[in-house]
Formats: structure tokens, sequence, C-alpha cells
């Protein structure tokens, strides 16, 4: 399953700044260390002004260094993510590679996804990725809004359901510049429609712990998720029964 399949299911994203890639890009594995510093370190000839809460630091996202390790965590590698009673936790995964491009949230009637990429060291990402995602959403005949929110400026977004239509998506970005990550969550559902519910999903939002690890990773680029030791052995229990199922089907 793609990541963002907000406007068109079929495709993918690993970039921090478009909706969608064509169905035909290939995932390209660095050659090299070195090659992914020269990548991280070269100077962006856009270059803007990180974005993010004033008190991030205290309350949120965090960088991994700023977080004392209190409270209860799922650790999906690049993100570890609040648990919470009622909130459904699920992974989305590319389908060439079967790497986990997404992590979902569903609580209370709302979806919220989230993503976290490397980002330079000086300069953040968020003006420039709504520029961008705006101007994709205006191209599929959609409008495209920012709005100010707890996190900062936010970009709302609605696309006709039927190119043509009165029926439109409601889907509302939301970006955070953090030291050498970007993170951005994704919201659908309810929370568009409801303030209390909206606050909810971006109280979850900025809770989470980014990871960025040691490695060299070209800005725009996704941080490596994980999957945690339980879920996976969950999916591997539900892939023996299907195996199993299909088995006694074949012989039957």
């Amino acid at each position: 399953m793609g990541l963002f399949d907000i406007f068109k299911r079929k495709e993918e994203v690993i970039k921090a700044d478009k909706l969608v890639v064509e169905d035909d890009d290939d995932v390209v594995e660095d050659e090299t260390a070195a090659a992914d510093q020269e990548l991280e370190d070269a100077e962006d000839p856009d270059e803007f002004e990180k974005e993010a809460p004033e008190d991030r630091a205290e309350n949120g996202p965090f960088d991994t260094s700023e977080h004392d390790g209190e409270g209860t965590y799922i650790d999906l590698g690049a993100l570890k993510v609040p648990a919470q009673s009622g909130l459904a936790l699920r992974l989305e995964f590319e389908d060439k590679t079967k790497r986990v491009i997404a992590v979902g949230l569903d609580l209370d009637g709302s979806t919220m996804q989230v993503q976290a990429f490397a980002s330079p060291r000086s300069s953040g990402l968020w003006k420039d990725v709504r520029t961008k995602l705006a101007q994709q959403v205006k191209k599929q005949g959609g409008k495209a809004e920012e709005k100010d929110s707890v996190v900062g400026i936010s970009l709302r977004t609605s696309v006709p359901i039927i190119q043509g239509g009165d029926k439109a998506r409601v889907v509302q970005f939301f970006g955070v510049d953090g030291p050498r990550w970007f993170l951005r969550g994704v919201i659908t559902g309810q929370a568009t429609a409801d303030e209390t519910r909206l606050n909810t999903m971006l109280e979850i939002f900025r809770g989470v712990i980014v990871n960025r690890g040691e490695k060299a990773v070209p800005p725009r680029d996704l941080l490596p998720l994980t999957v945690p030791q339980a879920m996976a052995d969950q999916m591997a229990a539900a892939a023996a029964k299907k195996r199993e199922q299909q088995q006694a089907q074949a012989e039957n």
C-alpha cells in the first residue's frame, strides 16, 4: 500500500514534498556513506528558516536527545509514538521493497499519518514543502489554504472526490522542522471539521519522538521505520495461518 492513499491510492510517497511519485520511479540505494554526507552537507540554493513551535524542545515533537524516556511509547525506529487508550496504530508498506514507509494513527473517527524526513542542519523544509504540496493539489483541481495551528502554519486542502464534482475530500498537512529532521503529519476524517478532535490529534503529533540516527541521509529522504517485534510476530503468525488455509483449500 502506498503512503498517502489520500488522492491516489496506487502511488507511493517517499519524499517530503510530494503527494505522489510515478509508479516507475525506482528506490535507489546510496552507494556510500560519503556520498550521503556530501548530499546532506551541500548548500541548498533555496534555503528557508526552520519553522517549529517556540516550545518544541520542551513540548514536542521531540528529538530523541531532548526526551527523558518517561511514558509509554511504541518504538518504530525513526519514530516513537506515544501509546494512548483507543489509539490504533497501522504500518504502511512500500509495494516494491516491502519497507515501512508510514505510520497511520486512528482515533475517534480521525486518521493521522506520520513520517520523518532528513533535513539540512541549518535550514528548514516545511515552508518549501507546503508550497509544493499546495501546487500539486491545485493541479488536481483542488484548493489549498494556509492556516494557523498550535504547531505553526498548516496547509488545509480539499480535492474533488470525482473530477468536476461538488464533493471534496479535506486533508490537512502539518509540519515541524527539528534538528536535522522534518516531521510531517497528515490528518483526515472528523478532525478536519471538529476543533476538539483536531487538537487531540495534534497533541499526539507533539508527543512523537524522532530518532534521526547518525547515518548521513540526503535532505528530504525518508528516515527508516521498523516493525516492532510484537507486531512482527503477529504478522508472521497471520501469514502462516493464511498459508495453512490456502494449503487446506488446495488439498480439498
